[in-house]
This record gives C-alpha cells, sequence and structure tokens, in this order.
C-alpha cells in the first residue's frame, strides 16, 4: 500500500468479505461467525489498522465517548482513576471526556445532565461527592456506573469499596501496636466516604473498649492545610495521643509535618496512618501506613464493566472493590 494508511477498504479486499462484515466485526457484533471474526482480526493486526472513531460513530449511531464527572480537588486520586479510565477506553476503541462539576443540589443535576447532552457521550463515570447528590441517579438517561464508599440507592451500577470495614482494620492495627490514646482527623462533613470510615474506625475502637474520645477527633476536609490546622489541636492537648489516624495520605502528609516541627519521631513517639494508598503515601518520610484503594484499577474495571453494558454484553451490576492495610515505616508500637 505503499506507506499509505491502512482503510476498511484494504482491510475487506485483503480478508476477502465485504466492508459490513469488518464494520460488524469491529463492533463485535454477533452476526459473524467464528472462523470470519478470527480471519478479519488478523488482517486488521497484520495491516495495523485503526478504524476511525468517527466513521464507527456515524455507522452506529454513537459517540463511543466515555464521561468522567467528578469534584475532586485530590490530583493523585484523580489521576490513578483517569488512567485506569483510560486504559479501558483504549483497549475498547473509546474515548474519554472529563468535566469537573461543582456544587451541590439541583444546579449539579442540571450540569451532568447538560454536560451528557452536548457532549454526546455514550456513558458516564461519576465519582464522588458528586454521584452523592440526591435525585442524579434518576435523572440521568443514560448507562452509568458511580463510585462509592457504600451502595447509593438508584444507580443502576455502582463501584463499592467497602471502606468502614477498612478503616475498622486501621483501628484493630493501631490497637494490635498497644495504642490506647487514637485520635483522627475526619473528613468532610456530610461526605459519604468521610461518614464511612469514621464509623468504621469508631466502631471497630468500641469494639475493643477503647473510648472514642471526642477530644481526640478533629474535622479536616481531605486537605492537606485540614491536616496540618487538625494535628496541631490535637497534638497540644494534654495527654497527646500516640497514633493518629488521618482519613486520607494528604491529611495523613500534614500529621507528619506537624510532628517534624515539634520534634516528634514518628513512630518513635506517635504513630500516624492515613486511607487511600495513593503514591504519596511511599513518597513520604517515613513512608506511611495507609489503607490501599487500588484506585486505577478499579477505575479499569468499572469502565470495562460500563462498556460491556454499552454494547449488550453484560446487565448493569455492580464491581466490589477490595481494600487492604498497606504497613509502612509510619506506625509502631505505643511508647
Amino acid at each position: 500500500m505503499g506507506g499509505e494508511t491502512p482503510t476498511i477498504h484494504d482491510v475487506a479486499a485483503r480478508a476477502g468479505v465485504s466492508i459490513r462484515t469488518v464494520s460488524r466485526v469491529l463492533n463485535r457484533s454477533p452476526k459473524v461467525n467464528a472462523t470470519t471474526r478470527n480471519t478479519v482480526e488478523r488482517v486488521i493486526d497484520t495491516l495495523g489498522f485503526v478504524p476511525s472513531l468517527r466513521a464507527r460513530a456515524l455507522a452506529t449511531g454513537r459517540s463511543f465517548l466515555i464521561g468522567l464527572v467528578h469534584d475532586d480537588p485530590n490530583a493523585l486520586v484523580l489521576d490513578a482513576v483517569q488512567r485506569g479510565i483510560v486504559a479501558a477506553c483504549v483497549a475498547r476503541g473509546y474515548e474519554m471526556v472529563v468535566h469537573p462539576a461543582h456544587g451541590t443540589g439541583a444546579p449539579v443535576i442540571e450540569d451532568v445532565t447538560a454536560f451528557a447532552r452536548r457532549s454526546r457521550v455514550d456513558g458516564i463515570i461519576l465519582l464522588p461527592p458528586v454521584c452523592e447528590t440526591p435525585g442524579l441517579a434518576a435523572a440521568l438517561t443514560m448507562p452509568s456506573i458511580a463510585f462509592a464508599a457504600a451502595r447509593i440507592p438508584g444507580y443502576p451500577a455502582m463501584l463499592v469499596s467497602n471502606e468502614r470495614e477498612s478503616a475498622a482494620d486501621m483501628a484493630r492495627h493501631l490497637l494490635s501496636l498497644g495504642h490506647r490514646r487514637i485520635a483522627m482527623i475526619t473528613g468532610p462533613a456530610g461526605m459519604l466516604s468521610a461518614e464511612e470510615r469514621r464509623a468504621g474506625f469508631a466502631g471497630a475502637l468500641a469494639q475493643a473498649g477503647a473510648p472514642f474520645d471526642p477530644a481526640m477527633v478533629a474535622g479536616g476536609d481531605y486537605g492537606f492545610a485540614s491536616g496540618v490546622a487538625a494535628a496541631e489541636r490535637l497534638l497540644a492537648g494534654q495527654p497527646r495521643p500516640t497514633a493518629i489516624f488521618a482519613s486520607n495520605d494528604v491529611m495523613a502528609a500534614g500529621v507528619l509535618k506537624v510532628a517534624a516541627r515539634m520534634g516528634l519521631s514518628v513512630p518513635g513517639a506517635l504513630s500516624v496512618a492515613g486511607f487511600d494508598g495513593s503514591a504519596l503515601a511511599t513518597m513520604l518520610t517515613p513512608a506511611l501506613t495507609t489503607v490501599a484503594r487500588p484506585l486505577a484499577d478499579m477505575a479499569e474495571r468499572a469502565a470495562h464493566q460500563l462498556i460491556d453494558r454499552l454494547e449488550s454484553r453484560a446487565e448493569a451490576s455492580d464491581v466490589t472493590a477490595t481494600l487492604a492495610l498497606s504497613i509502612g515505616e509510619s506506625t509502631g508500637p505505643a511508647a
């Protein structure tokens, strides 16, 4: 072909089939038998043919676009999620369109539905806290999948991570090290993940007979500055906590900064733990003990599930994410 970019006509001619048959193979139509499908796919690989997204859209009436809607200021979390979705999209011939949605209530619902109309995405992946907006699930008229710390009624499919039990595991880890004066920095009030992490952590302490002292609880907003402010308040109290669990890694980094400023060795004088298992956890000194959420893998699985639904190869169903403790250098025996 003289170095020219191969076309669908070239694939059809080489495979000895019609252009319609090649199109059906590309769109995974069940109307093509296995032998013909294998032949066409081998020719596609040999020629290095890449179908035009625009041509596929015109032929099928679909956009082959997946929307990602978020309101997450944590760049580490958002980066991991986007990488996972892109991996699935590349493998399946789709593209990702990202839309930030801010605010609460009816304005968010209008914002998200307007984005869906003008972008003509085939399906949407929604991150918290956007997906927690009451009424949003019912307002969506296209396949969607939402990420959340627990099941939210209304969505036909969700990726659910049991963050309550994972926070309880962290409490049990700190208790096993002999800690009893354990403080917690909570996440934003009203956000499902913050509520689930607090409930799990407090419940495990209560079950072990260790009081969840209100004086040992400080509010945060998942941001670094709030972690610093919360740690300053907690560590100014007497007696000081011997361990602090921050509801995400970014706030835990704020705790480490305050501990260093006060001359408190970690984990000698103070154990520090976080939640997320983001890249930040291994960049800190000492490396952070955290709850690892495999965000890229979670997002890739969710995107594949959504695309399967778009291609009528699967019913809507939840995807369950498995979280696990990642024990770093920042936790040790109680002083």
